[in-house]
């Protein structure tokens, strides 16, 4: 219940969705001859997406996120890497029948240089919601990784879960960590502090390894964006996170709101 509960929430609260929805509202408003409550309604969608899509808002929002575990010296040996889902568009994948990645392939990338550095860690790829016909997004990266060079038995895959929460649950499951053990985490930047929010809660002590960042740092907070359209997927990149922070914690799936290293 709670999955597909995030999931319309999600929906509805990305801003992009949020401001369409501002401006059709102001529309019906207006044929129903509620001239001012009209304008009210299409102008604050207007402004507001001039906010979002112009002004460092989406960088201001991402980098207190990316910012805020930072990325750690790596230790002399590691037990094993989990790595995240999300770097597969599973649906262009299964359609076109080719491999289909988004701007967060840089989780595969470095796992794959992470699993050569260090060639006696176990490597967990998490996430895929597994479907009947066994096809899911951790297979896919499987592939990947082997065709990069990887040894297919050093690969161990989950697929059974659906959201950050879940993966964090399927995955010590898997790992069956102990106490001694070092285990990298590795997940984009900004998705860092919910996934380290979800790994505490099912106590399994990982290191936190982001990578796949959007903000170069102070200097994006000083310019304007260069285009609309990319300023408002950086405010939904953030507000994604930012809403799923406070609705883990709600929902008692996290045990603190925006953890710190």
């Amino acid at each position: 219940m709670f999955f597909f509960f995030s999931k319309s929430l999600a929906f509805i609260l990305t801003p992009s969705n949020l401001l369409v929805m501002f401006g059709l509202f102001g529309l019906l408003l207006l044929t129903l001859k509620w001239r001012r409550s009209g304008i009210l309604f299409i102008g604050a969608a207007i402004i507001g997406t001039a906010i979002a899509g112009w002004s460092p808002l989406g960088p201001a929002l991402l980098m207190a996120l990316e910012d805020r575990f930072p990325k750690p010296e790596l230790p002399k040996a590691i037990t094993g890497i989990v790595m995240l889902g999300g770097a597969v568009d599973i649906h262009i994948t299964q359609a076109r029948g080719s491999e289909a990645w988004n701007d967060q392939a840089e989780r595969i990338t470095t796992v794959a240089e992470l699993a050569n550095k260090f060639p006696n860690a176990r490597i967990i790829l998490s996430g895929g919601a597994g479907k009947p016909d066994g096809f899911n997004e951790s297979t896919i990266t499987k592939q990947a990784l082997v065709a990069m060079g990887l040894p297919d038995a050093r690969l161990e895959l989950e697929t059974q879960s659906r959201n950050t929460c879940e993966n964090a649950a399927q995955s010590v499951l898997v790992a069956t960590p102990k106490a001694d053990e070092v285990w990298l985490l590795v997940t984009s930047a900004s998705h860092m502090p919910r996934a380290m929010a979800c790994f505490r809660a099912v106590n399994f002590n990982v290191v936190p390894y982001p990578v796949d960042y959007h903000t170069r740092g102070a200097e994006d907070l000083r310019r304007m964006q260069e285009s609309a359209v990319d300023g408002l997927a950086e405010v939904d990149l953030a507000a994604h996170e930012w809403v799923g922070l406070i609705s883990y914690r709600i929902a008692g799936l996290t045990h603190e709101f925006f953890p710190a290293p």
